[in-house]
């Protein structure tokens, strides 16, 4: 389990381009199955996830390579239907593998998604979307096997929308017969990109970004291109970083549609914010003001990935701010983490009341899941003295490439550590 050291006091300045999705590439590299071709996909990030989830689909048969930020995936031949257990358990997007097998193989047998432990994440949804297109689940001792004859088209309304129930569903539902409904689907930008890397393929998907979308079943597909977008949620975590530090840069290779929420808060935090074709720019040269309240909500709202970063930048605001956390009810486990390096916050179930300090103190703190991590470096990055935050290795590096290297590109003073 790795650490960072950092000494914190950095005004952080320059300019970063911003990596590919994580949370959009691990469903394209999943949909690259049901192809049986080859898949080339550019702007991937390096990440112990793409990595894990590259790892599984070379054990059930595939061939893969990483080229630069480029993967060709070779889905030809059979493939093993059974899904190795240690990758799912330690990554929660590894069940997204359903939807694809089911669509090429009707058949796959996977262990329950394990993750970052930040509250209760069923997989229901995904279990009774699957069910209304025609597959048998069955569930035992931890594991569950899907299989069909054949799929068929169905309307399916998901009672909540979630990100992973939609994309199983769509993968599932390419090659069903028929037409797939999805009502009260989830309208993230990373589920655009997969219904495009798909539509590229060969399917007939229309309605990404909108709460319905429709699915029109086919049975030939071919090989495909695609560029993955920039990842909201690294774009995010960099703005904070120059505001946490009073600094200014630059973030290039963006799209502003899909940070809206977290540009609303940062400029209502009084960060100073210029946009331009697809870069940003952030500064923030006084102490940031208390931002009232922070809902988490689903897409479009504000997004519960980029909770923690801005906590972290509320720490150090004047006044008091109020977060609401919507989506899981363990997602505050970064607060007393936080509470250690001097922060000021009160926890109440689903509310956490942020009351701004003059400054943070260097402590040792622990990540305990990926986005409060990325939460306990920015702090660090303000901090008075020196920061270790430990278990980057488990967390952080799951959802940011070189996270390290790119702050030190902009003047910070970090380093990793075993």
């Amino acid at each position: 389990m790795g650490m960072y050291v950092i000494n914190g006091g950095h005004r952080l300045e320059g300019e970063l381009k911003i990596e590919g999705s994580k949370n959009a590439v691990l469903p394209i590299l999943a949909a690259s199955i049901i192809n049986g071709r080859e898949s080339i996909i550019h702007n991937v990030p390096y990440l112990k996830d793409v990595n894990t989830l590259l790892g599984v689909l070379e054990t059930i048969g595939c061939t893969c390579s990483f080229q630069g930020n480029t993967v060709i995936v070779n889905s030809r031949g059979d493939l093993d239907i059974n899904i190795p257990d240690k990758p799912v358990r330690e990554m929660r997007s590894s069940i997204i593998l359903m939807g694809a097998m089911l669509a090429r193989f009707k058949k796959i047998n996977i262990t329950f998604p394990g993750g970052c432990e930040i509250g209760l994440r069923p997989i229901d949804l995904h279990l009774s979307g699957l069910r209304r297109l025609g597959a048998k689940v069955v569930e035992s001792h931890g594991y569950i096997q899907c299989e069909c004859d054949k799929l068929y088209g169905n309307e399916i309304h998901l009672d909540y929308p979630s990100v992973g129930a939609t994309e199983n569903i769509m993968l599932a539902a390419i090659s069903a017969e028929g037409v797939t409904t999805i009502q009260n689907a989830a309208r993230e930008s990373e589920i655009v990109d997969l219904q495009n890397f798909l539509n590229k393929m060969g399917a007939k998907i229309t309605g990404g970004g909108s709460s319905t979308i429709r699915i029109e079943g086919v049975n030939q597909f071919h090989d495909v291109e695609h560029t993955v977008i920039p990842d909201r949620i690294v774009t995010g975590t960099y703005a904070v970083a120059a505001a946490i530090t009073g600094g200014k840069v630059i973030l290039r290779d963006i799209i502003h549609e899909h940070i809206k929420p977290i540009i609303s808060k940062l400029e209502e935090s009084g960060c100073e914010i210029y946009r331009y074709d697809k870069d940003i720019s952030i500064s923030c040269n006084k102490r940031p003001n208390a931002v009232d309240i922070i809902k988490t909500m689903p897409y479009p709202g504000f997004p519960t990935d980029m909770q923690a970063q801005m906590m972290a930048l509320m720490c150090t605001a004047k006044g008091t701010s109020v977060f609401i956390e919507n989506i899981f009810e363990n997602r505050y486990k970064h607060a007393e983490e936080l509470i250690k390096m001097g922060a000021n916050i009160k926890i109440e179930g689903r509310a956490a009341i942020v009351k701004g300090v003059t400054k943070l103190t260097g402590a040792h703190v622990y990540s305990r899941d990926l986005r409060g991590g990325a939460a306990l470096v920015l702090a660090g990055l303000a901090a008075e003295g020196t920061t270790i935050v430990d278990n980057v290795d488990v967390h952080i590096e799951r959802g940011y490439e070189n996270l390290d290297k790119k702050l030190n590109s902009l003047g910070a003073d970090i380093t990793k550590e075993k």
